[in-house]
């Protein structure tokens, strides 16, 4: 079984126009939702074999948070996360390492919105910031991870959580 967390990047902040878009640090509300979510996943024993992150500021500082709070020093940035398509992040995933059986891949929307779609049959209408959804896939080869082998087997949301 190969299983794999996609997780969106924790809300960032537009205070700084002249920013570019990869460069956009988390705000305040993602400051707050990152190690609640990463603190959800811990307590119920879910351990990555390895952290992947898009390069994008607030995709890594949220995949930061989470392996702080899994005691994991790794994290492995992948540039073809940032701004891809479904298809590309695909490919990322069947080119991992076949003795990694826990993947957490920190990304964006639109793609990990198409992603939660074709891995699922419900019907969702976001993948809101720091949205986390889980697939599972009978396969022992991450060479065999596809639409046909993976289904999306649970999913948080932020605000389905109650917390100040």
């Amino acid at each position: 079984m190969k299983t794999i967390f996609f997780i969106r990047h924790a809300k960032s902040s537009w205070d700084d126009p002249t920013l570019r878009d990869i460069d956009r640090p988390l705000n305040k509300r993602g400051k707050h939702d990152a190690p609640v979510m990463a603190k959800l996943l811990r307590e119920q024993g879910i351990m990555p074999d390895r952290i992947i992150s898009s390069p994008a500021k607030r995709a890594l500082s949220t995949a930061e948070v989470f392996a702080a709070e899994m005691g994991i020093e790794d994290i492995f940035v992948e540039p073809l996360i940032y701004e891809s398509m479904p298809d590309d992040l695909l490919k990322v995933i069947r080119q991992l390492d076949d003795t990694l059986d826990v993947v957490f891949v920190f990304g964006h929307n639109p793609t990990l919105y198409d992603l939660a779609g074709i891995f699922s049959d419900m019907e969702l209408d976001n993948i809101p910031t720091c949205g986390i959804f889980e697939v599972q896939a009978a396969i022992q080869s991450w060479g065999d991870f596809s639409v046909r082998t993976g289904r999306m087997t649970r999913h948080y949301f932020p605000k389905q959580l109650k917390y100040s």
